[in-house]
This record gives structure tokens, sequence and C-alpha cells, in this order.
């Protein structure tokens, strides 16, 4: 582990650090599927949105944010409660220094304490380093959709990665409602 790098919850005045982290796999990649910049007000949106239910944790070292990941609903409809998905995105200066891992332990043992039982990942395909940092954690490539995105003059497939980290298999009842994360102790 990183003794340097610390993790926190983000808040919206990190919008600015966040987007530069972001913008590059936008802009440089096919790691991401959308094709504009969103403006700092519109991620810091994403975030307050993002934080009224679920994590959003940036990895801090020095003082700078390295790293952020975070999980988001994964559907709209009140069955998939219990269900989220995750991204996780490195400053490019920063890879191979185990902040994914520190980032997911984290986020993983948060969504853990809410209830969350099903954690899915959508990879764009092929993609080395998210590939190898989920089969690290435990799931498993369920899915894959051919030519699901188009971007650079190109198609691209995604790849769906499933994890459970609770329980499903219980029977008795219906699940726990799942505790929002500002109730969560961090």
């Amino acid at each position: 582990m990183n003794d340097t790098i610390k993790i926190r919850m983000a808040t919206e005045e990190d919008a600015r650090p966040l987007l530069e982290i972001y913008t590059p796999y936008i802009t440089d990649t096919v790691i991401t599927f959308e094709y504009e910049v969103p403006t700092v007000e519109e991620f810091a949106g994403r975030i307050r949105t993002i934080r009224k239910q679920f994590p959003y944790l940036v990895a801090v070292e020095n003082g700078r944010i390295v790293g952020y990941a975070y999980a988001s609903p994964y559907k709209a409809r009140a069955a998939y409660n219990w269900s989220v998905e995750t991204s996780i995105y490195i400053d490019r200066n920063y890879h191979g220094k185990g902040i994914g891992s520190m980032l997911y332990e984290t986020l993983f043992a948060l969504l853990k304490k809410q209830g969350i039982c099903n954690v899915f990942a959508c990879v764009t395909l092929p993609n080395e380093k998210s590939e190898a940092i989920h089969n690290k954690f435990g799931f498993s490539l369920v899915g894959r959709f051919q030519h699901a995105g188009y971007k650079f003059d190109g198609w691209y497939d995604i790849g769906w990665f499933e994890m459970q980290l609770n329980d499903t298999n219980d029977t008795s009842g219906k699940p726990k409602p799942v505790i929002p994360i500002g109730k969560i102790e961090f």
C-alpha cells in the first residue's frame, strides 16, 4: 500500500481536478464513450447526484487528487436497488502505483456496508488495465456486446463484469433497504 495516498469522499469543489483527470480519457481514448468534455458545473452536478446515495471517492497525494472511483445506480427500476455500476479513473501519471486498488477496496467496503449485493462494471474491450483490476477484485466477465460504441472512426466492444458483495441467495424474505452513503461511517 502507498502510505502517501489518502482516500476521502469527493465534494463538488473537487469537480475541476476530477475533470482534469477525466478529460484525456474523453479526448484521447475509447475507455469512455463520452464525446464532449462536460463543464465543471455539469461535473459538479454529477458528483452531487451520486453522493446523495452512493460513495464518490477521491485519492489524494500531497494535496493533489490523483484518481477517483464511484458507484452509481445500475438502473432506475426499484428491483435494481441492490445493484450498482462502478467507474474508476486514475491520473495518467499515477498508473501502476496501486491507487486503483486502494480506491476499489474502499469503495467495495462502503458498498457492502450499505447493503449493495451486486456490482457491475462496463469496460471497453480490449482494455488490459481495466480488465486486470476487475479480475483482481473477483469480477467475472458475464457478457460481451459486439460493436456497442462508435468513437474515433471505429466500433468497439464492451464487456460487462459482475461481482457479488452481499449474499442474494437468502430466500427468507425481502432484502433490507440500501443505506444511503451519508448514514455510513467512513
